[in-house]
């Protein structure tokens, strides 16, 4: 069992309990090497002056604008190279941040990369953004993060960038009719919609217009009941569909997505029925107490299987948000995908009760249970906790790891799991158990939604 976390949400210490192997020592010096006046060869400024364009319009504002001082190859580099402007990466006090910002605007001789406004501004901020927008500096951009627009219509000169624009984030919003309709966004990858508002027939418009769409994000948005998806690029959507407004969306349709492969419904508060027809490539689902969810002749709602049919055995990631961690619920929904390798499970409460050896003793021994990999986020360490971690410790003969998510950790405490938890009898040989500390963001946070998608976070 090993234990990777602590008290600090910035780093995460990690300490070994048993069972894992010491990091190998770090070799000595090569010998034969060129010694320390060779590793003080500045190669990186010998590369070409377009890649070292590239590599200073992926970096935050300031640090690519300090580049200029590396050296003197480097000097005219930044005012060149594509900008990549992002308002929080300025520090300045607020009353000068607009005066800051129309200076590097007017100072830029090269095209745009990246464009992400504040999401609180004053008004002259928002006149320097609206300056911004249609300044020359900014020609070509590939990527926009309009955080915030105060619900007023979206301006119309972000449209200039249709053409060049891969990834799109527009937040509070109003997209009316006339200004989407007939735009273009050929090379459009990530479309994520935040709060704003747009018809259910411009939502469709939007989407038929993005040919190169493989990432679609609607979190929070008015004014769609329904989507229905047809799109032979898509392979990730998210949902969250709560709003304050109405009319909030209730219905998603996955019509014909021949590449999908994450499908995640962020809502826990607000119910979504996600009907899926055909969608081959499925691999990741998320779910919450709060979706409906019909695949095939399968029905699940609320985490409960209404209707149990031909397994759904494409989907190999499941990530569950869960009221009451409920092993019930969890054996259940296994039965609707056999081929489920990884296992992760949101769970802000803990339950009273998962106990097991009585209740599922048919179970035990008959029930393949495929897992790899599972994580559960929000670990208290209670009876019902420990219950839940044994049965798959004991059961599941093909787990590899089981990551456990606690606020912080003691020895203590680590102590106690040891004797609680009984590692020495696992099924699989040679699973790992590992704790660590929270997950930082939650299931339905916009700025993760790309990694929950894959799973990369988790797993």
């Amino acid at each position: 069992m090993e234990a990777d976390g602590g008290t600090s949400t910035r780093k995460r210490k990690s300490a070994v309990l048993e069972g894992c192997r010491p990091a190998p020592a770090t070799g000595a010096a090569d010998p034969g090497s060129g010694g320390a006046d060779e590793d003080l060869v500045d190669r990186i400024s010998s590369l070409p002056i377009e890649i070292l364009g590239e590599i200073i319009s992926l970096l935050p504002t300031k640090q690519g604008a300090r580049t200029q001082v590396v050296a003197s190859r480097w000097r005219g580099l930044w005012r060149s190279s594509p900008l990549n402007l992002d308002f929080d990466h300025i520090t300045a006090h607020w009353y000068k941040l607009s005066h800051v910002v129309l200076g590097i605007i007017k100072s830029h001789q090269g095209g745009g990369r990246r464009f992400c406004t504040p999401y609180m501004y004053t008004i002259h901020v928002k006149h320097a953004i609206e300056a911004c927008l249609l300044s020359p500096a900014l020609n070509n951009l590939r990527e926009l993060e309009l955080s915030n627009w105060e619900g007023q219509p979206i301006p119309a000169s972000v449209f200039r960038f249709s053409p060049t624009l891969c990834v799109a984030h527009i937040g509070h919003c109003s997209l009316p009719d006339a200004t989407v309709q007939g735009i273009q966004f050929p090379l459009l990858k990530q479309l994520r919609l935040v709060h704003s508002s747009i018809s259910e027939g411009s939502l469709h418009r939007m989407i038929a217009d993005c040919p190169s769409l493989v990432c679609l994000l609607i979190y929070s948005c008015t004014g769609s009941r329904s989507v229905r998806i047809n799109s032979p690029v898509l392979t990730s959507i998210g949902v969250k569909n709560y709003s304050a407004d109405t009319p909030m969306l209730e219905e998603l349709i996955i019509e014909s997505a021949p590449r999908l492969e994450s499908l995640l419904h962020l809502d826990e508060h607000q119910g979504l029925r996600v009907s899926v027809l055909s969608a081959p490539k499925l691999e990741t689902i998320g779910c919450t107490n709060a979706t409906r969810l019909v695949f095939g002749s399968t029905e699940i709602q609320g985490l409960h299987v209404v209707r149990l049919g031909t397994g759904l055995c494409t989907i190999k990631c499941l990530a569950l948000s869960m009221c009451t961690l409920s092993l019930d619920m969890v054996i259940e929904l296994l039965r609707c995908f056999p081929c489920l390798e990884k296992l992760y499970i949101q769970c802000n409460t803990p339950a009273k009760s998962n106990v097991w050896r009585r209740k599922h003793r048919n179970l035990i021994g008959h029930l393949d249970i495929p897992l790899k990999r599972v994580v559960l986020n929000f670990y208290w360490g209670t009876k019902s906790d420990v219950d839940f971690v044994n049965f798959f410790a004991l059961n599941a003969g093909r787990l590899e790891t089981m990551t456990l998510m606690v606020n912080t950790y003691t020895e203590e405490f680590l102590a106690k799991q040891r004797q609680k938890l009984q590692l020495e009898n696992m099924a699989s040989n040679g699973a790992r158990l590992n704790f660590t500390t929270y997950c930082r963001h939650t299931f339905a946070d916009i700025k993760y939604f790309h990694d929950y998608c894959v799973c990369k976070n988790y797993f």
